[in-house]
């Protein structure tokens, strides 16, 4: 196994993996009982309805699905840490991200079933749509930072700020170093969200990177953090501070969320080909979820009817994106040439009607008709 397992020296970490509240004196911030139960709450239910996801696909319901499973601390304490006025800029598997910022979870399903590329407004939400090209919405995120920052929108408590999400096989890309070196001469208000899962894929990290991740900002000069990515608490209070520094024109973070991706890289991939089940079990005992349930039972006397209510409400929303999946009506062949630009194309015009007069080669004849 890979000396990956710990973070190293600088982890910032809040809740242990056993479940025990330790303080950090930078990023230390109180919790309520109420708060702690509703980012259980969240963690849950993100992780019912990915289950729900994958179980699709392999029904043959979905064309594909990208699990999470492991990465919900990361992604709803960022998730939390962000005001309605900022925005997101997602990769493929931010699901935990979308359901804090207000999307219903049946809004991911066309993507996955092929049926449209997005149905949720981004400008509405403050989530943009998934991005597909590894890296590329680093530099979607940049440009529309560097625009809070050139209309005035950062520099107090009021300020914007946009948050990024990638893996850690996208700071292999030159998109992202790119939209580092934009976002840092700019001074852009963004926070650069690394999930350093440990796999590129099939990947490990040490082919991605001969330092740690978090430490590559230096080179661009701005601040790096590395934060315990299967603690909540602790990714919260990391990406509020560090979207604070950005709203405030102090900007970029880049932070590295330290996780680990506990199932396959996509529904299509196979990762008993090429990491160790060693090292999966090693990580089992590092599960965000659980180290939050046993805080919650020691800390703060949550019993067994608010695990039941919770359980009993993620099977609940899992029956439901089930069933709204299999009720999804198949989309006229044309919807996906109308969906481009707002304002019809020449060029986009004659690809639909090219496509839709091959698809009419297929029509059956008419009765009585030749064959």
């Amino acid at each position: 196994m890979r000396a990956t397992s710990e973070g190293g020296a600088d982890l910032v970490q809040l809740l242990t993996p056993e479940g025990q509240r330790v303080s950090h004196p930078d990023f230390d911030i109180d919790f309520t009982a109420e708060q702690l139960r509703d980012l259980y709450r969240d963690m849950v239910l993100v992780r019912r309805f990915d289950r729900e996801g994958n179980a699709l696909q392999r029904q043959g319901q979905l064309g594909i699905w990208v699990p999470l499973l492991g990465q919900e601390a990361a992604q709803v304490g960022a998730g939390r840490a962000m005001r309605p006025r900022d925005m997101a800029f997602p990769s493929y598997r931010e699901h935990g991200v979308a359901w804090c910022r207000g999307l219903d979870p049946t809004e991911l399903l066309g993507i996955f079933r092929g049926t449209d590329h997005g149905s949720w407004d981004p400008l509405s939400t403050g989530f943009h749509l998934y991005t597909i090209v590894i890296g590329n919405q680093a530099l979607n995120a940049t440009g529309y930072a560097m625009g809070q920052k050139f209309d005035g929108k950062v520099g107090d408590d009021d300020g914007e700020a946009t948050m990024v999400f990638f893996g850690d096989g996208a700071t292999s890309q030159g998109d992202v170093h790119e939209a580092m070196v934009w976002g840092s001469v700019y001074d852009a208000p963004l926070v650069l969200f690394c999930q350093n899962n440990q796999w590129a894929i099939s990947e490990p990290l040490e082919r991605q990177t001969r330092v740690p991740l978090y430490r590559r900002a230096e080179g661009y000069g701005f601040p790096g953090i590395r934060v315990d990515g299967n603690d909540v608490l602790a990714t919260l209070a990391v990406s509020k501070w560090a979207l604070d520094e950005c709203r405030h024109g102090n900007g970029p973070v880049l932070i590295e969320a330290f996780t680990y991706r506990m199932d396959a890289h996509t529904t299509t991939d196979d990762p008993t080909r090429y990491r160790l089940t060693d090292e999966l079990e090693a990580w089992k005992l590092k599960d965000p979820i659980e180290r939050l349930r046993v805080h919650l039972v020691r800390e703060h006397d949550a019993g067994q009817d608010f695990f039941d209510e919770v359980q009993a409400e993620s099977d609940a929303l899992a029956a439901r994106f089930r069933e709204f999946c299999f009720a999804m009506p198949e989309p006229d062949p044309s919807r996906i040439f109308s969906e481009v630009y707002a304002e019809e194309s020449p060029v986009v015009a004659a690809q639909r009607d090219e496509q839709l007069r091959y698809l009419d080669g297929f029509a059956e004849p008419a009765q009585g008709g030749a064959h």
